[in-house]
């Protein structure tokens, strides 16, 4: 996901979407454990997907935005 698409995300979206992104992060790594996970490269994505969020997130806690 691009980090301007998060930019114009509310923080209720934006804590939605982390709050998938971790599940789907438990998801992968459970994958890995069993060797079924087709795409180890999607694990990396999902990190940073989660990083650009909390980096937006934590800008808009500085700027005084509230939901």
């Amino acid at each position: 996901m691009k980090a301007k698409e998060l930019r114009e995300m509310s923080i209720v979206e934006l804590n939605d979407k982390l709050a998938e992104l971790r599940s789907e992060l438990f998801n992968l790594r459970f994958q890995l454990t069993v060797n079924q996970l087709e795409n180890p490269m999607r694990i990396n994505a999902v990190k940073k997907d989660i990083a650009r969020i909390k980096t937006i997130v934590r800008a808009h806690e500085l700027n005084g935005e509230q939901q």
